[in-house]
């Protein structure tokens, strides 16, 4: 909901450490992968009932997120850079509260699966409309460094890692979170059918 007002602020801010990574050739498919790495840790953490660990792999995991695409904006960005930004994304989106059930399966196992589910609503339609966006050559104005049409809603990037952030803090309050989150992904969900059903007409 609030993504395009925190990108160019994230852009200044990840600005030198990209620049120094850039400078010593690290690549950005590099940075991408690494950061799907530490999410992973982020999961088994969550998984072996370490939040706090948890926490701390989900935040250098967002660094390296952000910094990917501002290493990538030094040089030449490619598809493959994006492609694996926003696959390797969606796939930690869902993983992270798998790590949540699998740490408390009688509790958190539900609600761990309707959030899971409801990441599918939000990320097919998400995709969906992209893949439709750039055939007809469409761009998102709000989001112009982004190398697909992103198309915002209720629930965006920041507000899932809010909310990941939240269960790491309090993991008693996961299966209400879980459930709240699922509901506002809901939404976002059919917002985004609409948007598409409107778009699309012609």
């Amino acid at each position: 909901m609030i993504d395009a007002r925190l990108l160019p602020l994230l852009k200044r801010g990840l600005h030198p450490a990209a620049q120094a990574l850039h400078t010593r050739g690290v690549m950005a498919d590099t940075v991408t992968l690494i950061g799907f790495g530490l999410g992973l840790c982020a999961v088994v953490s969550a998984a072996a009932g370490a939040p706090i660990w948890a926490l701390v792999f989900l935040l250098l995991n967002r660094l390296c997120d952000g910094l990917d695409g501002a290493v990538a904006r030094l040089g030449t960005p490619t598809d493959r850079g994006a492609f694996l930004d926003i696959a390797l994304d969606f796939a930690f989106y869902a993983l992270f509260p798998l790590g949540f059930a699998i740490a408390d399966p009688g509790s958190n196992a539900l609600a761990a699966a309707v959030l899971i589910a409801a990441f599918v609503g939000t990320g097919s339609s998400f995709l969906a409309f992209a893949v439709i966006a750039a055939k007809r050559g469409e761009t998102a104005a709000a989001f112009p460094s982004k190398g697909f049409y992103y198309l915002g809603g209720l629930t965006e990037g920041f507000e899932t890692i809010a909310l990941f952030v939240v269960m790491c803090l309090w993991p008693a309050g996961f299966v209400p979170l879980a459930y709240g989150f699922a509901a506002a992904c809901a939404v976002t969900t059919l917002l985004r059918w609409m948007q598409g059903w409107r778009a699309f007409a012609q």
